[in-house]
This record gives structure tokens, C-alpha cells and sequence, in this order.
């Protein structure tokens, strides 16, 4: 059974209604490790939901939270705003969000929205200002010495002195300050270090909760019963392990279900942080990757084992992977170990799964005719001469551009240099040698006479180097070198077959002269 399938019947054996709930501080470019939590949420989400569940997904993000330092992609303008929260930094474009947090979540809420994971979103500043935190906040303050007592026990350190589980926002300097003098509800009563003196009304969303405190609020708040969270969160002493203590202790409720997950890495590279702003983010590896595939590469692996992501050449490989289990799904023929596989397939489509089998077009081909073709036209065309595709459907259209968009994006950003590649347009100046100028004779008279598609060029190559007593390497570089002017370079066949046969015959004979 696939892991999404066991989860969700572990939290319906609960009862009632339920939430899952996922989120993101959006302190600066959110990478694509952080969409495995969104991925894996939506996964347990339609698990339930094919089971008749009574489920909601929402999608929290906390912009509340203050920018804890200027990082490497930031100008020196920004040093001011460390401190202050993100909702109300100015946004690092060219004013084209409406702050600091929108302009970092508002793309990656886009590209979950392509995968098809559509949850309620909520921006804690406005449940803040909104007052849904006024109670627990002053539950919280009341009950101080019992969250300073949770704090030591589950985490070994001791609070500081005069410690107060709450960060009033200064109106003069616009930052969080933990210099509280006092309190009497609604009222917070401060001096921040800018030396302004005043009260904060936790009605109004002036004040705010430190994280582990706050998470657990959330959980109360909204009535969360599920969900997932980096692998660190789950350590012992950690903000899950202090957020069920507080949940029973403080708010009388249970905990949330968890799910702790594995980081997803680069490959050979380690952890991704989208503090540091190198990072591939999800709107990335959405430009690069087929949204079903950009799911299913995540949904294939348990929660707990991590994931190496190679934008490079692994992403051929993920591609690959998901059209020989797109095909099983449809073609019968997988065996007991596919089963996960195949439901994976399922939860991975973004709307639903298509009626047939949709148009296969190898990806490592598709790479080759994105860069013969003049456009996506041109690739149809290609498309209908050598893989004996007829009149395209809709569904398979929109299948085919999707592909064609994300192979470009791939080759312009991501690719290595070795599979780039174009058509000379005039033959490359090269030196012959006789032996090299029977073989293309032997080409130009194979190739004359072969059907022409992949296979059948590729066998004809094959058998003339053969005949020739030349290795094939050899040969293969041979004509790569004709067309392309390199050694190496796409499947030689499919390659072959997607130019014109007289282009390719003319070449070999102007290259024999």
C-alpha cells in the first residue's frame, strides 16, 4: 500500500473532520526541497479524500515572522528591515508584489497551483490583525511560568530572566522587541531598544508569539489534525516535541498527526536553504520538469528517505521513469513491487487520470528535436513523418507543448554542455582519411535504400561500420562530426531520422568530396 494511503487511514481511524495543514516562512527563495511538504500534504489529502473523508488542505504562510538578517541576495538598503516582520518589508523586486513575504510565496503558490494543489491559503498577519490569536496569546502570557517550565523540560535550557513568551511590534521602528514591561489585557507594555516606550494590543495583530509557542496556537486556532514537517522539527527537544506539550498542557487539545520528512538535496551537494538564494526553486523545477513527473518523483519515495535532485541529466532519468510507469498503468504488465509506483502515478496528476494512454514521445528524442526544429510546429511535423503520429488530440497537444516548454527552459538553464547541440549549416572543416571516405560511401548507399526512422538508420550505421571492420565509436563520431561538427551527441538514428533523407545524403556526399 502506498505510504500516502497508510497515513490516511491511520488519521480517519481518528474521527470527525479534518485539516492538513502545511506552510512556509517566506524569508527568501523557496527552493524545491520545500515542495515535498506541499506534495506530501496534497498526497494524504486526496488519499482521504478517495476515502470518503471529511478533509480540508490549507496552506499557512508566516509572514509575520521578521527577517532575521540581511542575506547574500539582498541589497545594503535591507539591513534597516532585519527585524521587522515580512508582510511589511518592502518587496525586494521591482515593486511587483505588494511586500517582502508576498513577492517570495506568491510564485511558489503558482507553481503548487500547476500540480494541481489548490489548499486554503492563510497569511498569519491577517489572523493576527484579525484577533483569532488575542485568546491564546493571553492564555499564554497568564500561563507563563508553566510555558517557561514546558520550554526547560522538553528542550534542557533554561528561559531567560524576566522572560515573557511574547514579541511586541514597536510602531516607531516597525521592529519585534522582547523588552516587556508588563502586561494588563488587551495591553502589552514595552521599551524597545530604539527607546520607544509603549503597549501593544493583541486584539489588533501588534504583538506576536514566539514559533514553537505559535505553531501549536495554529493548531487550536484552525483545528489542525494533520501534518508534515522537516525531519528537524521532529528531533527530540524539538518545536513538535514542545508543540504537543503545549497542546495538551496548555490548550487542551491533541496534536496533530506527523509526518516528518527527509530534506530533499542536491545531488553530490547536500541541503538546499533558500536563505542563501542559490537555490533551484520550485518555479524552476517546474519550468524544467512536466508537473506530473515533478510530483510522482517526490511521491515514489517514503516521507523519510531523502531525495537527491539533479536538475542536470537525473532529470531525464525521472522523466523515463514516469513513461514506463504511466505506461504499466495503462498497459498492464506491472508486478506486486510496481503497485506503490502506479498509485503514486495516480496521486501525481494534477486534475485526473486521462481515459488511454496519453502520447509518448521519449524524452532524450524530445531533447534532440527541440533543438533541430524551428518550433513546436516543427516538432509535430517531425513528429508525423518519422513516429508514424497522426493528427494530434487536444489532450495530447497540450501534453506535447508542456514537454516541449520545459525542455527548452531545461536547455537554456539547466543542461550540460555535452548534450547541447546544433546542425551545422554548412559541412565543418575536417580531414578525411580514405578508410573514413569508404565508410561514408557505404553510409550514403545504405541510407539511400533504409526506411527512414530511428532504428533502421541506426542498424544501417551499425552494419556498414561493422562491414568496414571500424569500431562503432568511431563511426558514430564520424558523422556526428558531418552534422553537428562534435563528437558525440543524440541518438544517432532518431537524430537521423527527424532531418530531411536528402539533407542527410547530400552532407554525407559533400563530405565523401
Amino acid at each position: 500500500m502506498h505510504w500516502a494511503d497508510v497515513i490516511a487511514n491511520e488519521v480517519i481511524k481518528k474521527g470527525g473532520k479534518h485539516l492538513i495543514s502545511t506552510g512556509i516562512s517566506p524569508s527568501g527563495f523557496i527552493h524545491v526541497g520545500s515542495l515535498r511538504e506541499a506534495i506530501t500534504a496534497n498526497a494524504v489529502f486526496k488519499a482521504m479524500k478517495d476515502k470518503g473523508a471529511d478533509v480540508e488542505l490549507i496552506y499557512l504562510v508566516d509572514d509575520y515572522d521578521p527577517l532575521r538578517k540581511r542575506y547574500p541576495f539582498l541589497p545594503e538598503c535591507y539591513e534597516k528591515e532585519v527585524g521587522r516582520p515580512l508582510c511589511q518589508i518592502p518587496c525586494p523586486g521591482d515593486h511587483c508584489h505588494e511586500s517582502y513575504g508576498h513577492h517570495f510565496i506568491q510564485p511558489f503558490l503558482d507553481a503548487i497551483g500547476e500540480m494541481g494543489i489548490k489548499p486554503h491559503v492563510y497569511f498569519t498577519h491577517e489572523l493576527y490583525e484579525q484577533g483569532r490569536f488575542a485568546e491564546l496569546t493571553d492564555l499564554v502570557i497568564r500561563e507563563k511560568d508553566k510555558v517557561a517550565q514546558i520550554l526547560k523540560e522538553v528542550t534542557g535550557r533554561d528561559v531567560p530572566p524576566n522572560f515573557w513568551p511574547v514579541s511586541p511590534q514597536c510602531p516607531e521602528c516597525g521592529h519585534f522587541t522582547d523588552k516587556v514591561t508588563g502586561y494588563e489585557y488587551p495591553y502589552v507594555h514595552f521599551k524597545c531598544g530604539c527607546g520607544h516606550e509603549g503597549k501593544a494590543d493583541i486584539r489588533k495583530g501588534e504583538a506576536k508569539l514566539p514559533w514553537r509557542i505559535e505553531w501549536a496556537a495554529k493548531w487550536k486556532i484552525l483545528g489542525v489534525t494533520c501534518e508534515p514537517f522537516g525531519k528537524d522539527h521532529a528531533a527530540a527537544g524539538g518545536s513538535y516535541e514542545t508543540g504537543e506539550r503545549f497542546s495538551r498542557d496548555l490548550f487542551g487539545i491533541e496534536p496533530p498527526f506527523p509526518i516528518p520528512y527527509e530534506f530533499i538535496q542536491f545531488k553530490g551537494k547536500g541541503q538546499m536553504h533558500k536563505s542563501t538564494g542559490i537555490v533551484v526553486t520550485g518555479t524552476d523545477a517546474l519550468m524544467i520538469t512536466p508537473a506530473p513527473v515533478l510530483s510522482f518523483s517526490v511521491l515514489r519515495y517514503n516521507p523519510e528517505r531523502h531525495i537527491d535532485y539533479d536538475p542536470g541529466l537525473g532529470i531525464l532519468d525521472v522523466v523515463d521513469e514516469y513513461d514506463q510507469v504511466e505506461a504499466m498503468y495503462f498497459n498492464g504488465g506491472a508486478e506486486d513491487k510496481d503497485k506503490d509506483f502506479l498509485r503514486a502515478y495516480e496521486i501525481a496528476q494534477p486534475k485526473c487520470v486521462r481515459t488511454k494512454l496519453p502520447l509518448h514521445v521519449p524524452y532524450r528524442h524530445l531533447v534532440s528535436l527541440v533543438q533541430i526544429s524551428d518550433g513546436f510546429e516543427g516538432i509535430v511535423d517531425i513528429l508525423k513523418r518519422t513516429e508514424n503520429v497522426a493528427e494530434l488530440l487536444p489532450e495530447d497537444r497540450e501534453v506535447l507543448q508542456e514537454r516541449v516548454n520545459c525542455v527548452k527552459h531545461w536547455l537554456a538553464n539547466f543542461a550540460p554542455e555535452d548534450v547541447k547541440f546544433s546542425v551545422a549549416a554548412e559541412l565543418p572543416q575536417m580531414t578525411l582519411s580514405d578508410q573514413d571516405k569508404v565508410l561514408l560511401r557505404a553510409f550514403h548507399d545504405a541510407l539511400a535504400k533504409v526506411e527512414w526512422k530511428g532504428d533502421n538508420i541506426h542498424n544501417a550505421v551499425y552494419e556498414c561500420a561493422k562491414g568496414a571492420g571500424v569500431q562503432t565509436k568511431v563511426a558514430f563520431q564520424l558523422l556526428y562530426g558531418i552534422f553537428i561538427n562534435k563528437k558525440q551527441g543524440p541518438r544517432l538514428g532518431y537524430f537521423l531520422s527527424t532531418l530531411d533523407r536528402n539533407f542527410v545524403l547530400d552532407r554525407i556526399a559533400a563530405a565523401m568530396n
